[in-house]
Order: structure tokens, then C-alpha cells, then sequence
């Protein structure tokens, strides 16, 4: 091995740190994968109504996460690789992929934080177009494919109604709700609450997964520097 004393030391925490970031890689597409097939999100967003299908924004967020933890898996693996090889070229390869991947995160996380709101904001539209033809009482032929759909939120999310307390609605709670008692529709949130509170807790966690890896990244750059300059200055190295 060409490297030795402190240089040494550093390969091996970044061989530690990539093999961090090549599990953070496996645990982002694994939970991207758990976003995708989530009951909850995939019965919402299979909805059809009036011809038109559910907001899919968030579908193409999970697929950026998708794309991200398949990619940091490889990346992770040529950083391990080339740590353990102390190759200066595997070393500025993955320096380089490094810096892009933080550069689309920085990116994501800045397009994220300002339509933070977008995809909850989207399905409560969605939810009250339906809404306002399920509650017609002229019997729009639409009327009861709108009953439909909102009785898949309100079974899915275990809410009713979007939190008003209108005659109108008394009326028609018994038929848009038919699953839930007096006390049941006393307790229940109304679902536009539902819809934030389901998407803001999966962006959370979406969030937090990226700042760690942020921070994981960072020290591998770092890392992966000051290798690189060990290895050019060894003096096994010509």
C-alpha cells in the first residue's frame, strides 16, 4: 500500500463513509419504493374523475428518489472501491459524481421547500371538485362516480368532509359517510387536514433523509481531497 500514518487513516474512514453512503443509497430507494406502493398514497392518486386523473407531483418526486438511491449505490460502491485500491483516478471519478449529486440534491431540496405545498394543495382541489358534484342536489349525471372517489378518501384517510358543518352537508353526510357512526363523524378530522398532515409527514422524512446524506457527502469530499493528495505524495508514488 502506498499511503501510510494519518494519510492511512483517512482511507479507511472513507471507505467507512462510503460504505455509509452506499447503505443511505440502498435505504432512500427502499423507502422511494415503500412511497410508490404505500396504500395510502397509491389508492389517492389511482383516482379518476370527469376524465381527469389524480395530481401525480409527488409520483415524480418518488421517482427522483428512485433514480437518487439507485445512483448513490453506485457511487457509494466506486468510492469503497477505489479508497481500498487508493486509486487516484476511481478517487476523482467519484469526486466527480460526488459533486454532481450534491449539486441535484442542493437543487431538489430548494425546488421542494418552495412547493412544499403543491402536491397536499393539489389533492384537496381534486377532493373538493368532487366533493361540490357529490353534494349537487340537482343529480348531476357525474354525481355518483364523484361519491365514489370520495368515499376512497374518506376509507382511506378515515375522514369526512372537508371540515364544514353546512346544512347542506348534514344532509348528505349519511351518503357520503355511510360507513361512519354519529360519534365516528364527531372525532373526524375533516380530510382536507388529512391531506397535509399525510403528505407534509412523508416530505419530513424525505427531508430529513436528504440532510443526512448531505452532511455524509460532505465529509466524503473532503475526505476523498486530502486521499488523493496523500496518494500523489506517497512516496511509493511517482
Amino acid at each position: 500500500m502506498a499511503v501510510a500514518g494519518c494519510t492511512k487513516c483517512i482511507k479507511y474512514m472513507l471507505f467507512f463513509f462510503n460504505f455509509i453512503f452506499w447503505l443511505a443509497g440502498g435505504v432512500i430507494l427502499g423507502v422511494a419504493l415503500w412511497l410508490r406502493h404505500d396504500s395510502q398514497t397509491s389508492n389517492l392518486l389511482i383516482l379518476q374523475f370527469d376524465g381527469h386523473q389524480a395530481p401525480g407531483t409527488f409520483y415524480i418526486s418518488v421517482y427522483i428518489l428512485i433514480a437518487v438511491g439507485a445512483v448513490m449505490m453506485l457511487v457509494g460502491f466506486l468510492g469503497c472501491y477505489g479508497a481500498i485500491q487508493e486509486s487516484q483516478c476511481l478517487l476523482g471519478t467519484f469526486f466527480f459524481f460526488l459533486v454532481i449529486l450534491f449539486a441535484c440534491e442542493v437543487a431538489a431540496a430548494i425546488w421542494g421547500f418552495m412547493n412544499r405545498d403543491t402536491i397536499s394543495k393539489e389533492l384537496i382541489n381534486f377532493y373538493d371538485s368532487a366533493y361540490i358534484k357529490a353534494v349537487d342536489v340537482s343529480g348531476t349525471p357525474s354525481k355518483e362516480s364523484a361519491i365514489k372517489v370520495l368515499d376512497v378518501f374518506h376509507t382511506t384517510l378515515d375522514c369526512c368532509g372537508k371540515g364544514e358543518n353546512t346544512a347542506l352537508f348534514k344532509q348528505v353526510v349519511g351518503t357520503l359517510c355511510p360507513r361512519m357512526t354519529t360519534d365516528d363523524l364527531l372525532k373526524s378530522k375533516s380530510c382536507h387536514d388529512k391531506l397535509i398532515e399525510l403528505f407534509s409527514e412523508k416530505l419530513y422524512l424525505i427531508g430529513l433523509a436528504a440532510l443526512v446524506v448531505a452532511v455524509i457527502m460532505i465529509f466524503e469530499m473532503i475526505f476523498t481531497m486530502v486521499l488523493c493528495c496523500g496518494i500523489r505524495n506517497s512516496p511509493g508514488v511517482y
